[in-house]
């Protein structure tokens, strides 16, 4: 079984993708199109693949009186009315991201490019998981795949810190990718006067959510009693690789 991570784009930018073994270790990863990657992943019919998008818009779940309730809501109130049952149980948590609207035509760009990059996969024989099928996907979001495994929020995956962060957490997972305190033997005064410090392998933010995401299919598959589906089966769930989410992520 092969492990894929996608993070998907908007407009003309390339995708960026991660492709994991059994094993954990990094088979490829890059930037492309998706015709490029269906034809990279042509020859492993076993697959399970994490897509950092939403898989469905908005069914108006959270604005039924009676889901509501059995969320410890106000029935008849609107507040997180725009949010999918998933979006909320994060963002309850501390763990933000994006509300994905109702209507299709009001989602941002990369929304739909997410949406078209489902259809594509679909075309390409995968089915949504928990399905028994050589080739399975599934919604994640990174962001929710390191605060989870952390256990807190962690630093903003834009600054230095934070990628750092995610990616000694993700080589402390056994992922393929080194170790980012190599980071730190090229920090000297010279070197920073002179602005000559290396990265050392070092990813970009793209990149480490395109594996944590192909990590956390690896956990679907492998350790599926450590794994949480967050959400409501009719509006799209977010697989986050632990067995129980906390209250609130500080």
């Amino acid at each position: 079984m092969i492990y894929l991570g996608i993070d998907p784009t908007a407009g003309r930018r390339p995708l960026n993708y991660a492709l994991l073994d059994g094993s954990l270790a990094l088979l490829a990863e890059g930037e492309c199109q998706t015709a490029e990657l269906l034809k990279l992943i042509a020859p492993y019919p076993d697959i399970v693949c994490a897509v950092d998008a939403p898989r469905l818009p908005n069914q108006g779940l959270m604005a039924d009186p009676a889901v509501r309730a059995r969320l410890g809501l106000p029935p008849n109130s609107e507040t997180w009315a725009q949010y999918r049952v998933c979006e909320y149980e994060l963002r309850r948590r501390n763990i933000k991201l994006y509300n994905t609207p109702a209507q299709t035509a009001k989602a941002p760009t990369w929304m739909k490019a997410g949406w078209k990059l489902y259809d594509q996969l679909r075309a390409a024989g995968f089915q949504t998981y928990p399905a028994s099928a050589p080739r399975t996907f599934f919604e994640a979001h990174p962001h929710a795949t390191f605060t989870a495994l952390l256990g807190v929020v962690p630093y903003d995956k834009a600054t230095l810190e934070g990628r750092l962060q995610r990616q000694l957490l993700l080589y402390d997972e056994g992922v393929g990718v080194p170790d980012a305190m190599g980071f730190f033997e090229e920090i000297t005064r010279h070197s920073i006067l002179e602005g000559a410090i290396r990265l050392n392998g070092l990813r970009t933010h793209d990149q480490l959510d395109a594996l944590a995401s192909a990590l956390t299919a690896h956990y679907a598959h492998t350790r599926s009693d450590r794994i949480t589906l967050v959400g409501d089966p009719a509006d799209g769930h977010i697989v986050v690789p632990v067995r129980e989410l906390k209250e609130r992520y500080s």
